[in-house]
């Protein structure tokens, strides 16, 4: 019986590399398909495109939940916590279109969930206290900001929700910039932050002054925010590597 001949190390890491610019190319088209949709779901906000609306958001948010399997978010404790975080921004998003104030509490807690999960896979990450109770601060500054502003526009039942809410995101943040600091790379506190000004459109549009202007500006800092944190995962998985 022929001894199995053995790959030679060339052809080794030649299909190491060809592994690599495969999953590059196929994570850069669903990048490329999440803001195509999201570019096109903001005309449709503006045209009133309701039926095409639901699908290119459901399309959106697909993508970024698929990103991260790509990337293998499975594979590691912090990629699984992301990976809920992402889906349960999914069923927040589908929850979302609808204007039944039901739904759309239902949709904010699964915001909130998802806000928990990210906020346990940034704690996970090597931080610095004292980063950490500074931007505990700063953005706890900034989250009774945001409650004053929307207090008078909120309904009762509303009230409890929403202050939870904003706990739960700014603390989320404050553990990204914290995690971000300690290894001086910012994607992941950027990713954050866009996530909370992009909450602060829904709010806007919400309670405040509804209108198509502030999908223009919230939807897409919503989906490059999960992108980033999609892509978070690989970053991690290489550190830990």
């Amino acid at each position: 019986m022929a001894a199995m001949k053995q790959p030679t190390a060339s052809a080794f890491y030649k299909s190491v590399g060809e592994t690599q610019t495969t999953m590059v190319t196929t994570t850069g088209s669903t990048i490329v398909v999440c803001l195509a949709a999201c570019a096109v779901l903001v005309l449709c906000e503006y045209r009133g495109w309701k039926l095409a609306k639901v699908l290119l958001k459901i399309l959106a948010s697909t993508a970024f939940l698929a990103l991260a399997l790509q990337l293998d978010a499975t594979a590691s404790a912090y990629g699984q916590l992301i990976l809920v975080g992402l889906g349960l921004g999914w069923v927040g998003d589908v929850l979302l279109l609808s204007q039944k104030s039901q739904l759309f509490l239902l949709g904010l807690a699964s915001f909130l969930l998802a806000h928990v999960a990210y906020a346990i896979a940034f704690a996970s990450l090597p931080f610095a206290s004292t980063t950490l109770a500074i931007a505990f601060a700063v953005m706890g500054c900034l989250g009774i900001a945001v409650i004053a502003w929307l207090w008078r526009y909120l309904k009762a039942f509303y009230r409890v929700a929403v202050v939870a809410y904003v706990i739960a995101i700014f603390a989320m943040c404050a553990l990204a910039i914290a995690a971000s600091a300690a290894s001086r790379t910012w994607p992941l506190a950027v990713g954050a932050v866009m996530f909370a000004i992009s909450d602060i459109a829904v709010a806007r549009n919400r309670f405040v002054a509804p209108g198509a202007s502030n999908k223009l500006w919230g939807l897409p800092l919503y989906y490059v925010a999960q992108i980033i944190l999609a892509s978070s995962v690989a970053g991690v998985q290489a550190s830990a590597g």
